[in-house]
């Protein structure tokens, strides 16, 4: 029970700045927000806090200790075909369960087969799943790899815009943010920790991390590649925001939810259950502290989901909305603030900071971490609307980044350039997508 109030008062640090600066805000002639849209969000935040802190502990209990011991059992028993056919299934079968995956794809099921789209990209990722664990095998630098892989991706980025298809490029990057949810960030770590240890060496710090990293590189290819194909433009539709009918589909929006989650974590589930009757062989014990955190994980994953959706979404869309309509200077600076605290209460977040915390032995602490992804994120979203203002490709952000990044990457400890590229991934969670994403909707709605 101490580790679990320790954890909502964790969550509490985490939204509380995110819910005081929208009530603040709603105190300024800036924004002009209902007593019913303050009082939704302000109890969505309430929940939001319960979700975040359930989802934690359940983390610690299940989702890491699955992914550990799925990792380390596999590799202790030295059949690298099994090895690398599990891998690949998961990193298909739970991206195709991810909910985040589903919104993408309905987005532009007109011009590309939704069930397509999500197929590929479960692909890609189980691929660099299985590129990922054969690099920690084989002992080859992950700098390296990188830059080989998004050499190949800019290169496709060249054959989309040719092709005339150039809005498929922020659905491709946006493809691979999706695919890293709360669900598959902890278990890949861990997987990635669990392996590491087992295989030992010099290098296993830093091939504890960069799971994360090669597995959103996949998606990208393989919207790219789709991009390439395909003809047609993608017409985006802007969802309906509104705050009354969040509540009038609140029950609904919470089935949908309890199905997503459920699917997404009996993937897992079932993958362990497996490996536990022929290989794992855990103690009694030490199952049922799993099937405690699994449950803790459910409902926490579906109450964060849930007030994400009702009370943080319409928020985020009249926020952008009224930001914009203001003034362009106000809707860059307010990107900045929301992106450094918003980032806060992303539930993966805290797992990669502990993990970092923990396989460093304190030296990169999760203070540090936090502090490094708030201003990173802050600036990104800043960046990012100030390209809405302006209207301008998103490779003039992209190919910079990557290039100053990869650059960089052979000039620090790999173990840093891993972290670093992990980062990139569990920062695009769902409260992002759930808060930034409407943010810039509707800033893009009201500058048409």
């Amino acid at each position: 029970m101490t580790e679990l109030l320790k954890k909502f008062k964790e969550a509490f640090m985490s939204v509380f700045p995110v819910a005081a600066i929208v009530c603040l805000l709603n105190l300024t002639p800036l924004v002009h927000f209902t007593g019913l849209e303050i009082g939704v969000f302000v109890g969505s935040a309430v929940f939001l806090i319960l979700g975040i802190g359930l989802f934690s502990m359940g983390a610690d209990m299940a989702m890491t200790p699955m992914g550990e011991h799925m990792g380390a059992g596999l590799t202790k028993s030295k059949k690298l075909l099994l090895l690398i056919a599990v891998c690949f299934l998961m990193g298909l079968l739970i991206t195709v369960a991810e909910p985040d995956l589903t919104v993408l794809a309905n987005q532009v099921k007109d011009v590309i087969n939704g069930t397509l789209l999500i197929v590929a990209v479960g692909v890609g990722v189980g691929i660099f799943l299985v590129l990922s664990v054969m690099k920690m095998v084989f002992h080859k630098s992950l700098s390296s790899m990188l830059l080989y892989f998004y050499m190949i991706l800019f290169a496709l980025a060249a054959v989309v815009i040719a092709s005339g298809n150039d809005n498929f490029l922020p659905l491709a990057f946006d493809s691979g943010g999706v695919t890293t949810g709360p669900i598959t960030v902890p278990f890949i770590m861990a997987l990635g920790v669990g392996i590491a240890a087992t295989l030992g060496g010099k290098d296993v710090s830093e091939n504890s991390f960069g799971l994360i990293a090669m597995c959103s590189v996949g998606p990208i290819l393989a919207v790219m590649l789709l991009g390439a194909t395909v003809d047609g433009d993608i017409a985006y539709q802007v969802p309906d925001y509104a705050i009354e009918n969040g509540l009038g589909t609140a029950l609904v929006e919470k089935i949908h939810t309890l199905k997503e989650v459920g699917l997404a974590l009996g993937l897992i589930v079932v993958f362990f259950v497996i490996l536990q009757i022929f290989l794992l062989k855990l103690p009694l014990k030490k199952l049922i502290q799993i099937a405690v955190g699994i449950a803790y994980t459910f409902f926490g994953l579906v109450i964060f989901l849930t007030a994400v959706s009702v009370g943080f979404m319409p928020i985020g869309y009249k926020l952008g909305e009224e930001l914009a309509g203001n003034h362009p200077a106000l809707l860059i600076g307010g990107g900045f603030i929301l992106g450094m605290v918003v980032v806060l209460a992303e539930p993966a977040v805290h797992v990669l900071n502990k993990q970092v915390e923990d396989i460093t032995d304190g030296s990169v602490s999760k203070s540090s971490m936090m502090i490094a992804l708030s201003v990173g994120v802050g600036i990104s979203i800043a960046r990012s609307m100030l390209r809405i203002v302006f209207d301008f490709s998103i490779l003039f952000y992209v190919i910079p980044g990557y290039l100053l990044s990869l650059g960089l990457s052979f000039f620090v400890p790999g173990i840093y350039t891993a972290i670093a590229f992990d980062s990139g991934g569990v920062a695009s969670g769902p409260l992002t997508s759930g808060f930034i994403l409407p943010l810039a909707v509707g800033a893009c709605c009201m500058l048409q």
